[in-house]
């Protein structure tokens, strides 16, 4: 079996889930669509991770079939924003109607292997992230700085 073909099957099994999980069912009389990860996602904690664990496999599913770096990190990153913000009561809930992580991680597979986009190392999408990260760190330290000088 040649790669192409590989990548196909791939993207088929990946498009089949990600339907079921993000668009299997329509609002009457609207457009809009919605999957089992909306509704698995309201039940406390469980629906969270049952959502979190399809989301990865799905991901495994693209590493194993050659995604570069830079689409796997963007890919992770639509899963970890959807299972950080969706874990949110109430919030996290409407959320999960609305993202649609899976979905957007079809479409940059469909633009990776059919249009040959998102070649490249994964430090583009890391390098803001970890930056990031370390600003809110260093503001949070800043706080706790600021919080305990006005106590003592």
């Amino acid at each position: 079996m040649d790669k192409a073909t590989t990548h196909q099957g791939a993207m088929e099994k990946v498009a089949v889930l990600t339907r079921l999980m993000d668009k299997q069912f329509r609002v009457p009389g609207t457009n809009f669509r919605f999957g089992l990860d909306g509704i698995i996602g309201l039940i406390p904690g469980a629906g969270d991770i049952s959502t979190f664990a399809v989301s990865c496999y799905l991901l495994t599913i693209m590493a194993k079939n050659g995604a570069s770096g830079y689409v796997m990190a963007r890919m992770v990153l639509n899963v970890l924003i959807d299972a950080v913000v969706g874990s949110i009561p109430l919030v996290g809930d409407l959320f999960d109607f609305a993202f649609k992580a899976n979905s957007r991680n079809l479409r940059l597979m469909q633009e990776h292997y059919v249009e040959g986009r998102h070649r490249g190392s994964a430090w583009k999408v890391i390098l803001p992230i970890v930056i990031l990260l370390l600003l809110i760190l260093i503001g949070a330290i800043w706080l706790v700085y600021k919080g305990l000088s006005a106590l003592f």
